[in-house]
């Protein structure tokens, strides 16, 4: 099997329990590390899949990189090789399908529940579950596409995540570790600091229950991952 290409934009990011499943799997997979210069590919003829994880960036900064990124989505997707993104990931997905990345109205940091909408998409991808708890940490949000079908929402960001046939983009975080969430906050304390948003949590509200919540959070990944990687491209 060709190898599924997984994108990080920043240092403190990863692929935290996506990278864990991919080689519990026997998925062979690598990193492009977008922190340290290296090449966005210009086709997608090697690989199997692709995935784009988070950053602190905005899709609509002025980086180089970027319309590389939006470029190599577009032609995965007419190629019908099947792409992940999460938040910062989904918004590069969103816009390389024609949708706008905005602000969201409030920031979103932390532990929060995620609610399943009811529809066969969705049905598709989470099975029976209706809501759970997932993490956040975005303070933009994206349209849906033409074409996509919302699967999630939080109280504070109605589009969550949604699906384009074997495609699923999400403004939340699956991939999560306890190791990733406190490297997060060591990172980025400064901004929960200097936040008024009534949708991020302290670090204490964040490390409560942590073994209990990624468990759970694992479980659910293990579920959609598993799903994605059954429309790997051969």
């Amino acid at each position: 099997m060709k190898p599924v290409v997984v994108f990080r934009h920043a240092q403190c990011e990863g692929a935290g329990y996506l990278g864990y499943f991919l080689s519990q799997q026997q998925i062979p997979w690598h990193e492009v590390r977008i922190d340290l210069d290296q090449a966005i590919p210009e086709s997608v003829d090697d690989y199997s899949g692709l995935v784009f994880m988070g950053g602190p960036m905005s899709v609509n900064d002025q980086f180089p990189w970027i319309p590389q990124a939006i470029q190599l989505i577009q032609k995965a997707i007419d190629q019908d090789v099947p792409v992940l993104g999460h938040c910062l990931g989904g918004q590069l997905m969103s816009k390389a399908l024609g949708a706008s990345v905005t602000k969201n109205p409030v920031e979103e940091i932390g532990w929060g529940e995620l609610q399943v909408h009811e529809n066969a998409d969705a049905e598709k991808w989470f099975g029976r579950t209706k809501r759970f708890l997932g993490f956040h940490w975005h303070d933009e949000t994206f349209t849906l596409p033409q074409g996509a079908t919302r699967l999630l929402s939080s109280e504070y960001c109605l589009n969550q995540a949604y699906a384009i046939d074997k495609h699923l983009a999400m403004q939340c975080h699956i991939e999560m570790t306890g190791a990733l969430v406190k490297k997060w906050y060591q990172c980025w304390e400064s901004q929960i600091e200097q936040s008024e948003s009534p949708a991020v949590q302290t670090k204490q509200e964040m490390l409560d229950n942590l073994s209990d919540r990624i468990e759970e959070l694992n479980q659910q990944a293990h579920a959609l991952y598993s799903k994605w990687t059954m429309g790997l491209a051969a």
